[in-house]
C-alpha cells in the first residue's frame, strides 16, 4: 500500500512539475519579472477561489488587464486553484454566515431540492443571499491571500529569474 501511496505521490509532483511550475519558471526565462510572475500567482490563487462557480475566469482577466500582470500566468494558476475553490465553497458560506450572524443554509442536496419543492423562490433568494455573503467573506480573505503570495513568492522567482547578461 505505500508503495502505491508512495507513486501516486511522485506522479502528482511530476504533474505540478511539469504542468505549473515548469510553464512559470519557463516565463521567468521568457522575460516577465519575478514581481509580475508573482502578482500574477497571488491574483490567479486568490481569484480562482472567488465563491461564485464560472466568475474566476472572466475575474483574472479582468485583474490581469488591471493591473497589467500576465494572462497566462493569472489563468494558469486561476485552473490549478479551481479543486480549492470547490473546497472552499462551504466554508465561505459560512464564513459569510456567521459574518453576519444569519443561520447558515443545509448544503445537502436532498435538503435544497426540498426547500425548492417547498418554496422555490424563497429558496432563490436564500441561495443568492448566501453567496452574496460568501464573496463579502472571500473579499475579506482574497486581497490577504493576494498580498501574501506576492510577499512570499517575489524573492522566490528573484532566485530563479536569469541574470542579464552585460
Amino acid at each position: 500500500m505505500r508503495i502505491i501511496q508512495g507513486r501516486l505521490l511522485m506522479i502528482l509532483i511530476n504533474f505540478f512539475k511539469k504542468s505549473l511550475v515548469s510553464p512559470l519558471l519557463n516565463l521567468l526565462k521568457q522575460g516577465i519579472t519575478p514581481d509580475k510572475l508573482a502578482l500574477s500567482v497571488g491574483l490567479g490563487v486568490s481569484l480562482g477561489i472567488f465563491p461564485v462557480i464560472g466568475a474566476t475566469t472572466i475575474l483574472c482577466t479582468a485583474f490581469g488587464f488591471l493591473f497589467r500582470v500576465n494572462q497566462v500566468a493569472i489563468q494558469l494558476v486561476n485552473y490549478f486553484a479551481y479543486p480549492l475553490q470547490l473546497i472552499l465553497f462551504i466554508p465561505f458560506f459560512h464564513l459569510g454566515a456567521w459574518l453576519f450572524q444569519t443561520e447558515p443554509l443545509p448544503f445537502s442536496v436532498e435538503q435544497i431540492f426540498t426547500m425548492l419543492a417547498k418554496d422555490t423562490l424563497g429558496t432563490i433568494e436564500a441561495l443568492w443571499l448566501a453567496n452574496a455573503r460568501a464573496v463579502v467573506a472571500w473579499l475579506l480573505v482574497g486581497p490577504i491571500l493576494s498580498f501574501a503570495f506576492y510577499r512570499i513568492l517575489t524573492p522566490v522567482f528573484a532566485r530563479f529569474a536569469p541574470t542579464p547578461s552585460a
